[in-house]
């Protein structure tokens, strides 16, 4: 028996490590006598395996390496031949060396051999030479050094160039390329303006594969961020329109989350703001807040918080509105600033707005987000003023007045008056207790929460600072107010309190009329 396991120990050892050179049929002895159990060798197998599957790489690996070595000044010279089958075949070549990882490195290393590359594309005669370039720049772009090579032998502006190729896999690895570039090398960008990359781009807009706009609205941000002159090009080219399009008629989630991140770029830009209102975008943008996508309802709220103020003369944005109102619900601070931001806005001087606001449930909400704003002043302040807004000028006025008291905001709203200051909460505070003073059952609440004595303060502090200022003839400004409107506000705000005969004679009780004389 022992003689027999030498003998087969040989055959055990080869089917562990190399079981593709056993005979059909034949089969070692088996050294376990129970078969579930594995022998030492058997346990071996796959790791020796997996060792020499490794080993075939390396060998491989040095191979392709050592091929690619001795083929690249052959190729780089058939690259720059002036017959066109010759530079076909070779493209087609280099085209193959850069599927496999070792031949990419060398051709990586070969400055010369890239810029044959580039040439060999910018020249191209026919469509095959073109995308076959095309394809290996495009491989080359994954790796640091590619989008070095690339970069420094005139890549960019040849590649922009392909961007008017009517042949879709062309177009496909030029901007894919252009994308890797913008991304991840140092001067791309500026390179990309300069050779009128952005005139090239927006036009792609048009085109309908979703995976394709997703690349090139990336570029358009990557590009337009930060860069005035980039954001009127995109204008000058038909960008709002083009990307207001996209954002009402497709659905896949990444296209119309980078499309989101170009108009929230354009959206702070003066010129390109009523561009894109006009071409729809506030309704367009307004689909897509009830979505399942965090990232782009965040970017959809943004963008229509920047374009809410030139968007206040537009119609049919009913159903934005009452979305806005559920959205004053929400927990999120980003949220609510957005929301309370775009009501505040499209409720200014625009009384459809304000009364569809108020009929919608919109004080109850406010005056919810109001409270829970606590001292967050950037929804504090948007939220009053949204709340000023419907108190005043349109046919519910009267109804939002009574609104705010029956949804005990009276307290909360006085409460804004108090230190420390943030001045545009306390202007916009003062000109909604004017507004609600105006309805005669609001007169007693205001008393009880203590406006009189806070109003008449404010007034005093004001009125002071401009005295102060006044002897030196400058303007007072605190938080980017004049404290001539606080002064004025609060004037105005007494005067409507005035009304009632007990505030009249709290308010005279303060010293108040010397003050009032002056």
């Amino acid at each position: 028996l022992e003689a027999q396991y030498s003998l087969t120990r040989a055959q055990r050892v080869r089917a562990a490590m190399f079981p593709e050179t056993l005979v059909e049929g034949e089969a070692a002895m088996p050294t376990q006598p129970d078969p579930s159990q594995q022998s030492n060798v058997q346990r071996l197998a796959e790791p020796s395996q997996l060792l020499k599957t490794a080993i075939v790489h390396l060998i491989n690996y040095q191979d392709d390496a050592e091929l690619a070595t001795r083929a690249v000044p052959e190729l780089t010279k058939l690259l720059a031949d002036e017959d066109p089958v010759v530079v076909n075949k070779a493209a087609m070549i280099v085209n193959q060396l850069t599927r496999k990882e070792a031949s990419r490195r060398v051709l990586v290393q070969s400055p010369t051999m890239v810029g044959a590359v580039v040439r060999a594309m910018s020249t191209a005669v026919d469509m095959e030479t073109a995308r076959c370039a095309a394809s290996v720049l495009h491989s080359l772009s994954h790796q640091r050094e590619g989008l070095l090579a690339i970069f420094k032998s005139g890549g960019i502006p040849a590649l922009v160039r392909m961007l008017s190729s009517p042949v879709e896999s062309v177009l496909f690895y030029a901007i894919t390329t252009l994308h890797n570039l913008l991304l991840h090398q140092e001067g791309a960008k500026m390179a990309v303006r300069l050779a009128d990359g952005l005139q090239r781009m927006v036009p792609l807009l048009k085109k309908s594969n979703p995976k394709f706009l997703a690349i090139t609205t990336d570029c358009l941000q990557l590009l337009s961020y930060g860069n005035q002159e980039s954001k009127l090009i995109i204008l000058a080219n038909g960008g709002p329109e083009g990307l207001v399009f996209i954002i009402r008629n497709y659905n896949y989630e990444k296209l119309l989350w980078t499309t989101s991140r170009v108009l929230k770029v354009l959206s702070v830009c003066p010129s390109n703001k009523p561009a894109i209102v006009e071409a729809g975008g506030m309704q367009a943008l307004g689909q897509h807040l009830t979505g399942s996508s965090q990232r782009l309802i965040q970017n959809c709220l943004w963008t229509l918080r920047n374009l809410s103020d030139a968007a206040t003369k537009q119609e049919g944005l009913d159903g934005l509105l009452q979305i806005l109102v559920a959205q004053l619900g929400s927990d999120d601070v980003n949220m609510l600033t957005c929301a309370t931001g775009i009501l505040s806005n499209l409720t200014c001087n625009n009384s459809y707005n304000k009364t569809l606001v108020t009929q919608c449930g919109g004080v109850e909400a406010l005056i919810h987000a109001v409270l829970r704003a606590g001292e967050k002043e950037d929804v504090a302040e948007p939220a009053v003023c949204a709340l000023r807004h419907l108190t005043s000028r349109h046919q519910d006025a009267e109804l939002a007045q009574n609104a705010v008291r029956l949804h005990y905001g009276i307290p909360a709203v006085v409460k804004l008056l108090g230190q420390p200051h943030y001045w545009p909460v306390v202007k916009a505070t003062v000109g909604l207790i004017r507004n609600l003073a105006l309805c005669p059952a609001n007169q007693a609440p205001l008393r009880e929460a203590g406006a009189i004595p806070r109003l008449v303060n404010l007034l005093l502090k004001a009125h002071q600072d401009t005295q102060r200022h006044a002897s030196a003839s400058q303007q007072t400004y605190q938080d980017g107010v004049r404290m001539e409107e606080i002064v004025e506000g609060c004037t105005g705000a007494l005067h409507i309190l005035a009304r009632d005969p007990i505030n009249r004679g709290e308010i005279a009780s303060m010293q108040t009329i010397p003050l009032f004389v002056q």
